[in-house]
């Protein structure tokens, strides 16, 4: 029976060659000339820890860490840019989480809109993947074209497609 997981993995050296991208083309920007700037990346917790001298350089370094990370191949969505930043003295503060790996709530949203879709397929969770299995292969694709369009805010990728 044909069968494919989804998915929601951030490349761990994926992300850590975007954060150094991104410092080195901070450091070579002129409007970040003698400004003081710290990209820390904790890789166990997949957390990031961004400091600047304000508010302004904060938004211009969270963009430029967002695009130089989608040109690596990690999705938008991965970053949680929710939490607000602080400021300590002169210095803002900001803490960004890398959603890596699907949450029980994600996963029970994913089997919802999988069992809304009408098509003849059946969902499972396992730990932090949704398997799906259906009769036919057509059905899974079909699937797949579907859940682009459900807008979970959760970077989503399909693998390990049997048939």
């Amino acid at each position: 029976m044909p069968s494919f997981d989804i998915v929601s993995k951030v490349d761990a050296q994926a992300l850590d060659n975007a954060v150094n991208v991104t410092r080195k083309e901070i450091t070579n920007r002129f409007d970040f000339k003698d400004a003081h700037v710290v990209i820390d990346l904790n890789k166990k917790e997949y957390k990031l820890n961004l400091e600047t001298d304000g508010d302004m350089q904060m938004r211009q370094l969270l963009d430029v860490l967002v695009s130089r990370a989608h040109k690596q191949g990690i999705a938008p969505e991965a970053f949680d840019l929710s939490k607000e930043g602080a400021q300590s003295g002169k210095i803002w503060k900001k803490e960004v989480l890398v959603r890596n790996g699907l949450k029980q709530e994600d996963a029970k949203k994913i089997v919802k809109h999988i069992k809304d879709s009408g098509l003849k397929v059946q969902a499972s969770i396992n730990d932090d993947l949704v398997r799906v299995t259906g009769k036919k292969i057509d059905d899974l694709q079909a699937l797949i074209q579907a859940s682009k369009g459900w807008g979970l805010e959760i970077p989503l990728q399909y693998e390990n497609m049997r048939s």
